[in-house]
C-alpha cells in the first residue's frame, strides 16, 4: 500500500510540473511564434517566413504556391496547410504578394484553388520596401540548417497596412487595417511633428462609424454598414458589404430575418463578381424605407467589430494604440534608413579610398619599384614605402590589404589608364559622399522624401473605400418607415391616413408633416393623422420640407371680392404647425386662380386671358414668373391687373431661377450632391446642363437633378459648355479601321450615338477639352522594326462637323493602343454671367413693381412679419429618381 501512496504522490507532481513549465512555455511559444505579430516589421512568424523563401525564390518569374510553401518549410516547423492558407491570406490583400490564378475572393467566400494551381511573387512594393540584407538581422533556422532573419527591415506602417488578427493563449490581438496613403499622410505629419489621426479602412469598403474607435485599444468598437441603396420602388441593391461578412452569410443572415418574420423578401439574387452586387426584391407594398432600416436592425447589413491592439515588441506582449504603433513603425523606419545610409556612406568611401591609392599607383608609376623585389614582402614593401609621399590626403591609413588588392591590377588597365577619366570618377565619389552625409545630417527630411516617393510610387488606386459617416446623425427623414398612404378630401378639407376612400397623394411617414393650400388664400402645415380639418377646397397637398429654400410656391391670387389680382414667388421654410396662415393679404373672398409647387425654384411662362369688359383692349398676354422676386410669405406681390380674369393657362414649363448650386459628383453611389463629396463639377444655373457620355457611344445632355442616377458605364460626367467641341477615336466595324470626329451636340434633348450602327463598332477614347492630343502605338509588322508612336493633334487633324457624319480615317495601319495626352494650351473664354434671382428676407420685403396691363397704375405692396412663435417641423423624403440610359 505504500508503495502505491508514493507512486500516486508522485504522478500528482509530474502533472504540476507539467502545468507550470510545459504549459507557461506551450502559451510563450504560441503568443510569440505564432498568434501576435512583432511591431519591429509588422509580421507574424509564419509571415515572415513566407517573404523570405519568396525572396529566396524571386527570380522575377512566378512561383507555385505548392513550391514556395515546400521552401517555407525549411525555416517553419508547422505543416503545409497552415503555410498555405496565411499565404492566400496575405494575397488577397493585395500588398506584398503578386498573384496569378484563383486566389479566392473575400467578397462571397469562395476559397482560393489548390496550391498546385496558383503561383506568386513578390510585388514591386515588397521589393523596395521589405528586404535589405546589409541591415538584417539573421538567425539559424530551426533545425540549423538554413539562416533567417530575426526581423525584416521593413520600412513602412505594413501592420496598420495589413490589419492582423489572432488568438494566442491567454491573449488575443485584433488590429484592423488602415488605408495605404492616409498612413503615409500620417508618418510625414509626425516627421514633422505634427498631430495626426487613423481610422480603419476596409477592403470590403462599405459605411463606417469611428466614434468610439479609442485609438484601436482595448474598449473600442467600431461599426460597419453595407451600402444600400434602392434601384426601384420594388429592388434594393447592396453594393458593398462590412467588414468580416462575406455576400454568402449576409444572404443567409437576411433570409433568416425573413423567416422570424422581420422583413418580408421577395427573392434574393447575388451578382457578385468582381464587385458586390446582392439585389433584393420586395413585395409589392412594401416601403423600401422600412426594409432598408430592418436590414440594418435584424442582418449583418450592420455589425460591430472591437479592436485590440497587442503586439510583440523585445519578445513581450505589449498593448498599445494605433497611433503609438505608427509612431514606433516611423520611428523604426528612420533608424534602418540611417543605416542603410551609413552603410553606403562606408562603402563610397572605400571606393574613394581605392580609386585614389590605385591612381596614386599608376599615375607615380610605382608598379616600377617591385620589378627587382624577389620575396612577397619585399613587394608589399616597396609600394608601401612607394605609396607614403602621396598618401596624406587619404581619409584612413593604408593597410597591406589595400596594397595586396593594387598588385592585382591587370598590366592592360595599366596601359589604358585616363588620368582625367579617374579623377572624374573621384570627383563623382566626392558628391555621391557629399550627398549621403547631407541624407545623414538631414535624415527627417530625407525619410519625409522618401515616404512622399513612396506614395508617388504605389498610391495610387489606394483610395479610402470606407465611408466614414456618424451613424447616429444620420437624417431620419432618410431612413423613416414610410408605409403609411395619405388622402385628401379637397372639398370638404380633410387629409389624414385612413381616408381611403378619397384621393391618395403620396406615400408619408407617422413623423412627417404635411403643407396644405386652399382655393381661399390659406395655407397650414400639420402633423400626419389619421384625419384633419384644414379648410375647405384644398388645392395642394405635400410633404413638407423644414428649411426647404429651393421649393418655390407661384401664385396668382385674386385680393378680395372684386379685387386686383397679384403675382408672388415664396419659400415656406419654418412655420407654427397648426396655424392657418395668409397666402394673400386674407381679405375675404380671396381667391388663387393660378398655384404651381417648384422643388427646384422653377418659373414657368403662363398666359393671362381677361373677360371682355368695358374698353379693355388687351385681353391676353404671356407673363413669365422668372420676372417676379422670390419673396417671404406674407408679402403682397405684383400687380398683374384691376380686371376680372378669365382663367389663366400654362404656356411653357420654366427653369430654376436660384442662384447657381455647385455640385459634386460622389462616384461611390453614383449620385449628384452638393454636400462637397467626390469631384467638383462646377455651379449651374437653370440654363446649364450635364454633359453624359457612356461606354456605349450614347451621349446626352441632362439637367443637373439631384434625383439623377448615373449608370456604371458612364465614362464622362461634367458641365456642358455647348461651344466646347467634343472629339472622339472610335473603331467603325464595317470599315474595320479606327475613325476620328468632332462634332458638336445640336440637340440636347435627344440622346445620340457617336458610334456607326455596325455591332463591332466601339468607343475608344472621347476627348472633351477644346484641343486634344492622342498618341498612337503602332503594332510591330512583319519583318520590319516597330513603327514609332505618332502624335495626332485632332483638332488640325479634323474639322467640326456633324455626329452623324462617320468622319475621318485615322490611320491604316494595325495600332497597339490609342493614349490620351495632355492637351494643347487653350484660353477658355470667360463665362457669362447668370442671372440671379435674390431670395429677399420676409422681415425687410422691397416690393418690385410689374405693371403688365395697359394703363395699370403699379400698386404698393403690403408685407407682413413672420409670426415670432415658430416651431422646428422634419425634413422630406427624398425626391423620386430618374435614370440615365
Amino acid at each position: 500500500m505504500a508503495n502505491e501512496e508514493d507512486a500516486q504522490d508522485d504522478a500528482l507532481t509530474k502533472v504540476t510540473g507539467m502545468y507550470k513549465d510545459w504549459f507557461l512555455d506551450y502559451a510563450s511559444y504560441v503568443i510569440l511564434e505564432r498568434a501576435v505579430p512583432a511591431i519591429e516589421d509588422g509580421f507574424k512568424p509564419v509571415q515572415r517566413r513566407i517573404m523570405h523563401a519568396l525572396k529566396e525564390l524571386d527570380d522575377g518569374r512566378y512561383n507555385k504556391v505548392a513550391n514556395v510553401v515546400g521552401h517555407t518549410m525549411q525555416y517553419h516547423p508547422h505543416g503545409d496547410a497552415s503555410i498555405a492558407d496565411a499565404m492566400v491570406q496575405m494575397g488577397q490583400k493585395d500588398l506584398l504578394i503578386d498573384t496569378q490564378g484563383n486566389w479566392g475572393n473575400i467578397l462571397t467566400g469562395d476559397r482560393a484553388a489548390a496550391s498546385r494551381y496558383i503561383e506568386a511573387r513578390l510585388s514591386k512594393f515588397a521589393l523596395d520596401v521589405v528586404f535589405s540584407p546589409k541591415i538584417t538581422e539573421w538567425q539559424q533556422s530551426y533545425d540549423g540548417r538554413k539562416k533567417e532573419p530575426v526581423n525584416l527591415p521593413v520600412m513602412f506602417p505594413l501592420l496598420l497596412a495589413q490589419g492582423a488578427e489572432g488568438i494566442a493563449v491567454g491573449l488575443s490581438t485584433k488590429v484592423l487595417p488602415h488605408n495605404f496613403n492616409e498612413l503615409i499622410d500620417a508618418s510625414i505629419k509626425h516627421l514633422e511633428g505634427k498631430r495626426f489621426k487613423l481610422f480603419p479602412d476596409f477592403p470590403t469598403a462599405g459605411i463606417i462609424d469611428v466614434t468610439n474607435y479609442n485609438d484601436g485599444m482595448r474598449g473600442g468598437k467600431v461599426r460597419v454598414r453595407a451600402k444600400i441603396s434602392q434601384m426601384d420602388k420594388n429592388t434594393l441593391v447592396i453594393n458593398e458589404i462590412p467588414y468580416g461578412t462575406n455576400t454568402s452569410s449576409l444572404i443567409d443572415s437576411i433570409l433568416k430575418a425573413n423567416d422570424k418574420g422581420k422583413i418580408k423578401v421577395k427573392k434574393i439574387e447575388d451578382n457578385t463578381a468582381a464587385d458586390v452586387e446582392i439585389l433584393i426584391h420586395l413585395p409589392s407594398g412594401i416601403s423600401p424605407d422600412k426594409t432598408i432600416d430592418a436590414l440594418y436592425a435584424f442582418t449583418s447589413c450592420e455589425s460591430s467589430i472591437s479592436p485590440l491592439g497587442c503586439i510583440i515588441e523585445d519578445n513581450k506582449p505589449l498593448f498599445i494604440g494605433v497611433t503609438e504603433m505608427l509612431k514606433r513603425s516611423t520611428d523604426a523606419t528612420v533608424e534602418l534608413l540611417r543605416q542603410e545610409l551609413e552603410i553606403q556612406l562606408g562603402e563610397l568611401e572605400q571606393q574613394w579610398h581605392a580609386a585614389s591609392l590605385e591612381r596614386i599607383f599608376i599615375e607615380n608609376r610605382i608598379y616600377r619599384d617591385i620589378e627587382e623585389q624577389e620575396t612577397w614582402e619585399g613587394v608589399i614593401k616597396a609600394i608601401d614605402e612607394g605609396l607614403k609621399p602621396h598618401t596624406k590626403h587619404l581619409k584612413r591609413p593604408v593597410t597591406e590589404e589595400d596594397i595586396v588588392r593594387l598588385t592585382e591590377i591587370r598590366i592592360k588597365r595599366i596601359s589604358k589608364f585616363d588620368l582625367d577619366k579617374a579623377q572624374q570618377h573621384l570627383d563623382n565619389l566626392e558628391e555621391k559622399i557629399a550627398e549621403v552625409k547631407h541624407h545623414l545630417a538631414n535624415i527627417i527630411t530625407y525619410a519625409v522624401d522618401y515616404f512622399k516617393r513612396l506614395k508617388a510610387t504605389y498610391g495610387k488606386g489606394r483610395e479610402r473605400k470606407s465611408e466614414i459617416r456618424i451613424f447616429d446623425d444620420i437624417e431620419a427623414t432618410k431612413v423613416v418607415i414610410r408605409n403609411t398612404k395619405l388622402y385628401v378630401n379637397r372639398e370638404e378639407g380633410f387629409v389624414g391616413t385612413s381616408m381611403r376612400r378619397d384621393e391618395y397623394v403620396t406615400d408619408c411617414a407617422d413623423i412627417d408633416n404635411i403643407i396644405v393650400f386652399t382655393k381661399n388664400g390659406k395655407m397650414m402645415v400639420t402633423k400626419v393623422d389619421s384625419k384633419t380639418f384644414v379648410d375647405k377646397n384644398i388645392i395642394h397637398v405635400a410633404v413638407f420640407k423644414k428649411k426647404d429654400k429651393r421649393t418655390t410656391y407661384n401664385l396668382i391670387y385674386k385680393d378680395g371680392r372684386g379685387g386686383p389680382s397679384y403675382i408672388k414667388r415664396f419659400n415656406v421654410t419654418s412655420i407654427t404647425r397648426d396655424r392657418l396662415y395668409d397666402v394673400g393679404t386674407g381679405k375675404a373672398g380671396t381667391d388663387i386662380l393660378y398655384f404651381s409647387a417648384n422643388p427646384n425654384g422653377e418659373a414657368e411662362v403662363i398666359t393671362v386671358l381677361l373677360r371682355q369688359a368695358g374698353s379693355i383692349k388687351k385681353l391676353k398676354w404671356d407673363l413669365d414668373f422668372s420676372d417676379v422676386l422670390i419673396k417671404g410669405r406674407g408679402s403682397k406681390g405684383n400687380l398683374v391687373t384691376k380686371y376680372s380674369v378669365k382663367r389663366i393657362e400654362l404656356k411653357e414649363k420654366g427653369l430654376s431661377t436660384l442662384k447657381p448650386r455647385k455640385l459634386w459628383f460622389d462616384d461611390t453611389v453614383q449620385r449628384l450632391n452638393m454636400d462637397e463629396r467626390g469631384e467638383y463639377l462646377g455651379e449651374f444655373t437653370s440654363e446649364d446642363r450635364l454633359l453624359v457620355i457612356n461606354q456605349q457611344g450614347n451621349i446626352k445632355t441632362v439637367i443637373p437633378e439631384l434625383t439623377l442616377r448615373f449608370n456604371d458605364d458612364m465614362i464622362v460626367l461634367e458641365k456642358w459648355e455647348p461651344q466646347k467641341p467634343i472629339s472622339a477615336i472610335y473603331w467603325e466595324g464595317d470599315k474595320e479601321l479606327f475613325y476620328v470626329k468632332r462634332f458638336l451636340i445640336d440637340n440636347p434633348e435627344r440622346v445620340e450615338s457617336i458610334l456607326t450602327d455596325h455591332p463591332k463598332s466601339y468607343l475608344e477614347k472621347v476627348f472633351t477639352d477644346y484641343r486634344p492630343k492622342a498618341e498612337i502605338v503602332f503594332a510591330k509588322k512583319r519583318g520590319k522594326d516597330r513603327q514609332d508612336n505618332l502624335e495626332v493633334d485632332l483638332e488640325q487633324f479634323i474639322a467640326i462637323k456633324g455626329i452623324s457624319a462617320m468622319g475621318n480615317q485615322l490611320t491604316k495601319d494595325k495600332v497597339l493602343e490609342i493614349n490620351a495626352m495632355a492637351s494643347l494650351p487653350y484660353e477658355v473664354p470667360k463665362p457669362r454671367e447668370a442671372s440671379e434671382i435674390e431670395v429677399v428676407d420676409e422681415e425687410n420685403v422691397v416690393t418690385q413693381e410689374l405693371s403688365v396691363a395697359p394703363k395699370e397704375p403699379p400698386a404698393s405692396d403690403k408685407t407682413s412679419t413672420k409670426p415670432t412663435d415658430q416651431e422646428d417641423v422634419d425634413d422630406d423624403d427624398e425626391e423620386g429618381q430618374i435614370t440615365l440610359f
